[in-house]
């Protein structure tokens, strides 16, 4: 079964740094990782020029690309959360970067003060990373500089669960 588990919190408080680091950790552990990263601007994977994007600005709503070592799809459409993870079934974890109103587990990033708020305001917190030395939660409370433990904090219950 796929653990699913949400980075969550506001521009510039270390989400893809954290996403990152997990992502180290849980492959030297031996997990297959999966990633789902949320952008609120519209994106452009392709490049100009190439011949996905060609086939792409001709008017293909679908496009795919394979080689022997990568296949990456492209569709002109807004993907829900769950459509996407049910694609990602092989995996042992999926982090997911952002989707704050969805309600899978969530590692909510506390930069400042204000962003403290979020924790209150989003469902099934797990955790906290936190920038703000001494602040306090009814869920674990991590240091911005204390990944590893909270890497290992997570395998825990990832292992517990399978």
């Amino acid at each position: 079964m796929t653990s699913v588990l949400q980075i969550v919190g506001y521009k510039n408080s270390g989400k893809t740094t954290l996403v990152e680091h997990l992502i180290r950790g849980f492959a030297k552990a031996g997990y297959r990782v999966g990633t789902v990263k949320h952008d609120a601007h519209q994106f452009d994977v392709d490049h100009d020029g190439t011949d996905t994007w060609r086939h792409r600005h001709a008017g293909a709503w679908m496009t795919a690309i394979t080689s022997d070592h990568r296949t990456a799809v492209m569709e002109e459409r807004h993907t829900p959360l769950n459509e996407i993870l049910q694609r990602m079934t092989d995996m042992d974890i999926v982090l997911v970067e952002e989707f704050k109103q969805e309600k899978h587990p969530k590692i909510v990033m506390v930069r400042t003060e204000e962003d403290d708020k979020l924790v209150r305001q989003l469902v099934n917190v797990a955790a906290v990373v936190s920038w703000i030395p001494e602040l306090k939660h009814d869920v674990p409370v991590f240091s911005i500089g204390d990944a590893d433990r909270l890497t290992e904090w997570i395998l825990k219950g990832i292992g517990s669960t399978s």
